[in-house]
């Protein structure tokens, strides 16, 4: 029975087709093509490199049986999938920052929040009790507060440099994030035995780059 996996492109995906190869199975991806999709015939296996943003759609539909996804986009989308093991690779938080020394939290005005991750930025300022307008952004999100389209932002922070060298800081994290293997439901229903098995040999190499960072 054939399974199809779904890798994010970018970092996190070459850390896991690195992962991937260390186990045995990534041997047919190529990063250097320009192909999207590549088959393992000999362990009938198909790997299929996607937008980030897009593998818990892929997954969640079943044109993937399972996936690589950060944390980050699970808890955005709110998906119907299972999240059936975390990883050591991917690891950041998602944090809140602003414009270095100008914390403004917890007051009756509404502050405007800038972020790519709005149902996320909702659900942690309404645990708060806080206000807010969401104000949605794709790229360069620290140069909302900067140039006064928001109070805050809302995004990853991995070292914090990027907020440093444009004079922000971290006011509050809000969430760890990692990389997720996730599952699309009725391909685990009846893959159950195959997707364990992937799981497993992915585990194995998971843990020692855990071990040695």
């Amino acid at each position: 029975m054939s399974l199809t996996i779904a890798i994010p492109k970018g970092r996190l995906g070459s850390q896991a087709i690195e992962m991937l190869k260390a186990a045995g199975i990534g041997e047919s991806i190529d990063e250097k093509s320009r192909k999207l999709v590549f088959d393992d015939e000999q362990r009938n296996l198909r790997f299929m490199l996607l937008k980030n943003s897009d593998i818990i759609t892929y997954v969640e539909n079943g044109v993937a049986d399972i996936g690589i996804s950060g944390k980050d986009m699970i808890m955005e989308n709110s998906a119907d999938i299972y999240e059936l093991y975390k990883m050591n690779i991917g690891k950041c938080k998602i944090s809140v920052a602003g414009i270095k020394g100008k914390k403004i939290f917890k007051d009756d005005t509404i502050i405007k929040v800038a972020t790519k991750f709005p149902e996320t930025a909702k659900k942690y300022f309404n645990s708060k009790g806080q206000k807010i307008k969401i104000i949605k952004l794709n790229g360069s999100i620290e140069l909302a507060p900067i140039l006064g389209l928001s109070d805050v932002i809302v995004d990853i922070v991995e070292t914090g440099n990027t907020l440093k060298a444009n004079g922000l800081e971290v006011f509050e994290d809000m969430y760890p994030i990692t990389a997720m293997v996730i599952s699309n439901k009725i391909s685990y229903k009846f893959k159950r035995k195959e997707i364990k098995e992937i799981i497993e040999l992915i585990r194995k190499e998971d843990e020692k780059y855990g071990e040695n960072n």
